[in-house]
């Protein structure tokens, strides 16, 4: 059916569009999870900045390719959480960072002990979000860009997973963003919490 010349570039759409259905169904498997209470996850005490710093060396590679520069500072602290859910909340913002940014950008990432909690903030010098889409962000599908959302990537889930995994450490997420300028997302996790 298809010319012999045509074949690599068709194999390479197929696989592209079988490894974004893998993402969707895997994104959507969490969030059921979640949505489930996640019983079966455990806590654990975790040092805040070498967890960080692990994120960030797996970053690091995408982040030079995108002409991004990474760097993580602030105060040695510990928190009980659960490590695969606490990955998740830090990885997918950072990625957002390298993602949305422009060339030669930057995404901050800063931790600070603040006695009952921890705040973690990821801040980039990216595109932006509009006021407008403040809110409907940590909604699941919602695209601020739809018509680059293909060539980005991703599945329109990873807010929503986040904002859920910071619910479950009975955290708050906040952002703050101006359109051309980046975006700065907060993250409170109690350092009281017992679960």
């Amino acid at each position: 059916m298809v010319k012999p010349g045509d074949e690599p570039r068709f194999v390479s759409q197929i696989y592209n569009e079988a490894q974004r259905m893998i993402a969707l169904v895997e994104d959507i498997i969490k969030l059921s999870h979640l949505d489930e209470g996640a019983q079966d996850m455990t806590y654990e005490d975790v040092e805040v900045l070498p967890f960080c710093q692990s994120i960030v060396d797996r970053l690091q590679a995408k982040a030079d390719k995108s002409k991004v520069t990474l760097s993580l500072q602030g105060d040695a602290t510990s928190l009980h959480v659960i490590p695969q859910l606490f990955e998740s909340i830090i990885y997918n913002l950072c990625d957002n960072g390298i993602k949305y940014n422009k060339e030669n950008g930057k995404v901050d990432i800063t931790v600070k002990d603040e006695l009952d909690f921890v705040t973690i903030s990821i801040q980039d010098t990216g595109i932006g979000i509009p006021r407008e889409d403040h809110q409907r962000i940590f909604e699941r599908f919602y695209r601020v860009d739809k018509s680059h959302s293909k060539e980005i990537g991703g599945t329109g889930l990873g807010l929503a997973i986040t904002r859920s995994a910071v619910t479950m450490h009975h955290g708050t997420i906040q952002v703050a963003s101006k359109e051309g300028e980046g975006t700065t997302f907060t993250v409170r996790i109690p350092l009281s919490y017992i679960p």
